[in-house]
C-alpha cells in the first residue's frame, strides 16, 4: 500500500501539461527553463499550480529522477 506521499509524486508522474507549447508532455519531463519560467511568472491556482510547484523544487534540487524511481517500483 502506497502512503499519501507516494501517491502524489505516482500522479505527479501521469500528470502532463494541458495546454501551451508542452501540452501533452508529462510535467515532471517539462525542460527545467520552463518550469524556471514559470516560477518567476507565478503558478496556476489549484492543482496543476501545486504540482508544478513541486516539479520545480525538484529540478532546482536535481531530484526528479525520485518520481521516476517511485513509479518504476510499482509498475
Amino acid at each position: 500500500m502506497l502512503d499519501k506521499n507516494q501517491q502524489y509524486l505516482i500522479d505527479l508522474d501521469k500528470m502532463k501539461m494541458p495546454f501551451g507549447k508542452y501540452k501533452g508532455t508529462h510535467l515532471i519531463d517539462l525542460p527545467e527553463h520552463y518550469v524556471v519560467w514559470y516560477y518567476n511568472k507565478g503558478f496556476h491556482k489549484g492543482k496543476l499550480g501545486d504540482q508544478l510547484k513541486l516539479v520545480y523544487e525538484l529540478k532546482v534540487n536535481g531530484l526528479e529522477d525520485i518520481v521516476r524511481k517511485i513509479q518504476k517500483k510499482i509498475t
